[in-house]
Order: structure tokens, then sequence, then C-alpha cells
């Protein structure tokens, strides 16, 4: 099992050194922001590395959304950085499950998640696996509920697709992390990461605030059953830079007995 952290995207290497993580995640662009990654003069270093990494997309990449103005750019800008994260030898790229607008048919996002694999197959596919991230608020969420986890995989699972189990996002979002493991798997048939992270919110807040393990609101043993019972490689997102995110790392580390 791999751990690691979500890091500085400057040098990524160095930063999983000074956490002393065998995996790192980091943006490729601006997470807030619409423009292409651009190609990264350590490329051959990072996907050569013993460092295990994974890209996580933009927050603003919503390709459920029956905006078009957003859903097109949005999946035209996943598969720009699918190749991104095939460049630096990625072995995942986590997008988040999206939303649909208020009001709007939540099965509409379903089916345009749909169209956004099938857009991609017609490109050529996506060069990276995709990661689908479970997100912590909003009525509407393709990926909050696990009910509608389940309608979302009905539509995009014979693609291949892979999931992102965020555990701050599924406490934060409704869904007990008691047997969240085996529930995720009767869903998805799997878990390709996981987010491991505290939260700073109570259970069903619908606020996506990540804490370290020893602070918030989930009892760490909790978060380490967790990780054990996925047996995936594992990122942390937690605050506290180096320091903070090295002692999350260490703790995993030392109840796991790795």
């Amino acid at each position: 099992m791999r751990i690691g952290a979500h890091v500085d995207p400057v040098d990524p290497l160095d930063e999983a050194a000074l956490r002393k993580a065998d995996a790192v995640q980091f943006f490729l662009a601006d997470p807030q922001g619409w423009k292409s990654p651009e190609p990264r003069a350590d490329a051959e270093r990072l996907s050569t590395a013993e460092v295990e990494v994974y890209i996580h997309a933009p927050y603003v990449i919503n390709v459920a959304t029956l905006n078009n103005r957003i859903r097109i750019p949005s999946r035209k800008l996943l598969l720009a950085h699918a190749a991104a994260a095939a460049a630096v030898g990625a072995r995942g790229l986590v997008v988040h499950g999206g939303h649909v607008g208020k009001g709007d048919d939540l099965a509409a996002g379903f089916d345009n998640w749909r169209k956004t694999f099938a857009y991609a197959a017609k490109e050529g596919g996506f060069a990276t696996p995709v990661l689908i991230e479970n997100t912590a608020g909003g009525d509407n969420a393709c990926a909050r509920r696990f009910d509608a986890l389940a309608r979302l995989w009905d539509a995009v699972g014979e693609y291949g697709v892979g999931f992102c189990l965020d555990t701050c996002h599924a406490h934060a979002g409704g869904e007990d992390l008691l047997d969240v493991v085996d529930r995720v798997r009767a869903i998805t048939g799997r878990i390709d990461l996981v987010h491991a992270n505290n939260s700073r919110d109570a259970f069903d807040s619908g606020r996506d605030r990540h804490d370290n393990f020893a602070r918030g609101t989930i009892d760490p043993e909790l978060l380490v059953a967790v990780v054990r019972a996925a047996d995936a490689p594992v990122i942390v997102e937690t605050p506290g830079g180096a320091d903070g995110q090295g002692a999350d790392i260490a703790y995993l580390r030392d109840r796991l007995g790795r």
C-alpha cells in the first residue's frame, strides 16, 4: 500500500521526500481555471520515479451539468488533463462527480457522464485512468449520496472508470464510514485510491473542509479501518504542509504496521 499526500506542484518529488511519502498527488494547472496544462520539464523524472503519481483535475470541471457552456469545455479539459497526466506517468486522474443545476433532472447528469466517456472513446480514449471521486455537498450531486453513485455507475461502469473514496467527503456527505468500503465496492466493484482525510465539520454537514487525523470530527481509528479495508493507495489531503501531512502519513503507517 502506497501512502502519500497532495502536494505543491512545483517539485512534487521533493515534497514527497519531506513527508516520507511514496505517493503524491498534485494539480497540473490552476484548479479554479480553464487553461489546459503545459508540458512539464520534469515529466521524465516524474514518470520514472519510484514515487507513484496521481493527478487531480481542476475543480471547475463539471461534465454532468446541463449548461453546455460548462459541460463541453469540461469534457475537453478532462481529456487534456488525462493526456498531460499520462506524460508524467500518473496512475490515475481524480475528478469530482459533478452536479446538475437546481431544478434540473439528475438523470440527465448521469447521461452526460455517459456521453463524456463516449466522446472520449471517439477521441481515442482517456490517456490516464479516470477516477471519479465522491463529493461532500449539494442536493443535485452525482456522487454525494450512494444511491446517486449507483445510478452514476449504471451509466459509466461499462467504460472501466475507476473510483476514489474520500473519507471526509463521505462523512460530510452523510454516508457512514463504518461499512463504507463494502457499500462502495457493492456499487463500483472497485476502489482505486483513498483520500484519507478527517473532517472539520459534523456528519452530513455537506461541508468539504479537511482536517488532520489527530483533530476533526472523525475518530482517526475509523479512518485507519477504512484505509485497511480498502487496501488501495492512499493520499492525505490534510492541512499543515510537510509537518501536518507527514504526521498523518506516519500515523497511518504505524497503525497499519507498514
